[in-house]
């Protein structure tokens, strides 16, 4: 049930003939994995916590560097040195005090990521690297949760929805060598494709519109131009041919 104060703050979206109390009362209950607290993690953590998502757990194993500040806007030039998930717990916290927000200090990796995200319904990929994209596109899977894929270069992005046993996962759309580099971002980038991010998030919690499966979204912001490609399941993935 709705509080009072709840309807009060959710009035915009409760309007919305799609959500309605009942689809607030989805968000509410929701519990969301978000893997990253950084250029991505943070528009979909803020949006989501303002929509009204109940239950976020966030799980990042850096601490805020100045570096980070033209893009990662949970942190500011106070919370340099800290760990990022605390600063992002803090601030999440004070917008929507309604909501429960939990952090965790680690690495992800195949020894830990399912008792990472074990209790919760989604996982969202706000990571800055392949190989940990891949350890969570491949529990996501094994669980049969839906999974959100982002990523971000310089001005341009990407973003792609994978429902288990329904559509394309993450491996059948990415091939070649797994890149580990550091590479150029402008801020604006992952706000774009994090706000899309949430965007799928919040239309598969409420039940609400026609996802990104089986297709991968490039945003190219020098041509200001939205592509979309399909992605076939790959019959021999290794993540995802048993389903």
């Amino acid at each position: 049930m709705l509080t009072d104060n709840e309807r009060k703050r959710y009035d915009r979206q409760i309007m919305m003939k799609d959500i309605g109390e009942k689809g607030q009362e989805k968000l509410k209950n929701a519990h969301v994995f978000i893997a990253g607290a950084g250029g991505l993690g943070s528009p979909i953590a803020i949006y989501l916590s303002a929509a009204g998502v109940g239950h976020i757990r966030i799980v990042d194993h850096d601490t805020v560097e100045l570096s980070n500040l033209n893009r990662q806007i949970l942190h500011w030039d106070e919370n340099i040195d800290r760990n990022k998930v605390d600063s992002a717990r803090e601030k999440l916290s004070e917008l929507n005090p309604s909501i429960r927000v939990e952090g965790i200090c680690e690495t992800i990796g195949e020894d830990n990521v399912s008792q990472l995200v074990d209790g919760y319904d989604l996982i969202v990929d706000a990571m800055d690297n392949l190989p940990t994209r891949y350890i969570l596109n491949k529990e996501a899977i094994e669980r049969n949760m839906p999974f959100f894929h982002g990523a971000v270069s310089g001005l341009e992005g990407r973003a792609m929805t994978v429902l288990p046993g329904k559509s394309a996962c993450l491996r059948c759309g990415y091939k070649g060598p797994v890149p580990r580099e550091k590479f150029p971002v402008i801020g604006v980038a992952p706000a774009i494709i994090g706000a899309i991010q949430a965007t799928e998030v919040i239309k598969y919690i409420v039940g609400m519109g026609d996802l990104l499966t089986n297709r991968l979204l490039r945003y190219d912001g020098m041509s200001m131009r939205f592509t979309e490609f399909k992605v076939a399941r790959n019959p021999q993935c290794d993540h995802c041919a048993n389903l």
